[in-house]
């Protein structure tokens, strides 16, 4: 394919059932084989002009457009380029990998004898070294996100799309997909649009940074080196991640060693029986510490946090939490010398015949269930929270504050509490003009300070986030990093699956790396 030229006039888009517009007025003009860095405070619209680019944004009953937006000429359609999207979940779409790979390229008629190079050639780029038989159901996010952008990459499009393509990489998998891309694009045979929010990675690559407005329309476009010396200190307070600009926090003291809320010991993690993915001999948890899990792509992070979290049973070994965060069993009470467990005014004998009692004589035991994949999922509610990697796995709701309460509903909180503690969260997480809106349509960043929210809004003792920094601006970053402190400063403990350099600088108290999974 030849590389293609963009044209936009005062476009804008608004997703039905919005008030608001997720970006309008925008005008800017892409000559074939350029390379653009497309930048914006999150929600400013990126992912939305993306999918518009890609021809896959929907018809009217979706949304309404202002302005014009064409691709060589004219409308873009779906198939004509390579857009790899913020949730590369969205993207699977068949059962092994080669065959994943393999699908972009048959629906472009590619002729069989090269489809099966192209896709090794692509898998190897992007640093995916598994057999091409391999179930994509059993792929990590990361490598998820690898997968996708070699479906991309094999197509060899005029124009590449890529959004957010490294959020959730290991180091090394960064540079592989900063490196494959610019093999593609080096004899400016492909047009070449990434949005990302970290951009020191993309800069020896891009001729051209385009800024969004939150508001609408373009702040600023010219060279990385125009735009950043001009606009620097104004990019940086609208939340751009300015090269030179830090994010001007300082790490919190270490704190004293503390009870460990949560231990695991030799413990085997895995989704299934046969195929365990690694044994981690010893880990604690401690008392309001922050324990940051790093590793490559699929050494099995996420499922060590959702095991540890209670959310997936262990398949040997244990996890136990402390009798201060874990639910008791029925209290056991003496009754004419027999032990019976209390069910308000009645007790059940052993031989399973009630037995009708005024107050308990005597409490002999409360017994914890340290077991947090025995509990139930109200007793986890204040206990242990998790946000998952995908932010879309949890919401269950029809608005923002709505998918807020849902937790506080379920404890029973008054409704008077409920809106307060609402309230609250939606200022701390920048969400208060979203509140009527629909999760689902939320942009990725916003999504994921939605799901951290969803979780804090019930206080539990231990939080776990996976991948939290994804997505977020600078203004936003600051904000989410300040709150996880704020808990960390109040007792809860948290643990954070991560690749973000910057939050392992400030965060990484107790700092756990898995090494590779033989």
């Amino acid at each position: 394919m030849s590389p293609a030229g963009v044209r936009l006039d005062g476009w804008g888009w608004r997703h039905a059932g919005r008030v608001a517009w997720a970006t309008s007025g925008v005008s800017l003009s892409i000559e074939p084989g350029e390379r653009v860095l497309l930048l914006g405070a999150s929600g400013a619209g990126k992912s939305t002009l993306l999918h518009a680019l890609a021809g896959v944004l929907g018809s009217s009953d979706e949304g309404e457009e202002a302005g014009s937006l064409t691709v060589d000429g004219g409308r873009p359609r779906p198939g004509d380029c390579g857009l790899v999207m913020q949730d590369p979940d969205a993207q699977t779409i068949l059962e092994r990998v080669g065959d994943d790979v393999a699908f972009g390229l048959e629906n472009l008629s590619v002729p069989p004898r090269e489809i099966w190079p192209r896709v090794r050639t692509a898998l190897a780029d992007v640093g995916l070294d598994l057999p091409l038989d391999h179930s994509t159901e059993r792929l990590s996010g990361g490598q998820r996100q690898r997968l996708a952008l070699a479906g991309a990459l094999a197509m060899r499009p005029g124009l590449l799309l890529l959004d957010e393509p490294t959020a959730n990489l290991d180091p090394a998998g960064v540079e592989e997909v900063r490196d494959a891309v610019g093999r593609l694009v080096a004899d400016r045979g492909t047009t070449l649009v990434v949005v990302e929010h970290r951009i020191a990675t993309w800069l020896p690559l891009v001729d051209r940074v385009v800024v969004l407005a939150a508001g609408g329309g373009v702040v600023a476009d010219g060279s990385p080196e125009q735009v950043f010396s001009v606009h620097g200190a104004e990019l940086a307070a609208l939340g751009a991640w300015v090269p030179g600009i830090g994010h001007g926090l300082a790490a919190r003291p270490f704190p004293e060693s503390t009870e460990a809320v949560l231990a695991a010991r030799e413990l085997t993690i895995g989704y299934e029986a046969g195929t365990p993915v690694r044994t981690v001999a010893s880990l604690d948890i401690r008392r309001g510490v922050s324990t940051t899990l790093t590793g490559a792509n699929g050494s099995g992070k996420t499922t060590l946090a959702l095991t540890l979290a209670g959310l997936l049973p262990s398949l040997a070994g244990q996890v136990q939490a402390s009798a201060s965060i874990s639910p008791t069993t029925a209290r056991f009470i003496t009754l004419s010398g027999r032990a019976v467990r209390s069910h308000g005014r009645f007790a059940m004998r052993s031989s399973g015949s009630p037995t009708y009692h005024g107050e308990p004589q005597a409490v002999v035991g409360a017994a914890p269930r340290t077991d947090p994949a025995r509990w139930r999922s109200k007793e986890l509610l204040t206990r242990l929270g998790t946000v998952f990697q995908d932010p879309e796995h949890q919401f269950v709701a029809a608005t923002v504050s709505d998918e807020l309460a849902i937790g506080l509903r379920a404890l029973g909180r008054s409704r008077h509490d409920i809106e307060m503690r609402v309230t609250e969260l939606l200022e701390q997480l920048h969400l208060e003009r979203l509140a009527r809106a629909n999760p689902f349509t939320l942009s990725g960043g916003e999504k994921r300070r939605l799901s951290v929210g969803t979780v804090l809004a019930t206080s539990p003792a231990v939080v776990f986030l996976d991948e939290p920094t994804f997505g977020q601006d600078r203004t936003t970053w600051v904000d989410l990093v300040r709150l996880v402190t704020a808990q960390l400063e109040a007792g809860t403990s948290v643990v954070s699956v991560t690749h973000d350099a910057d939050y392992l600088d400030l965060l990484g108290e107790h700092h756990v790396h898995l090494g590779a999974v033989a």
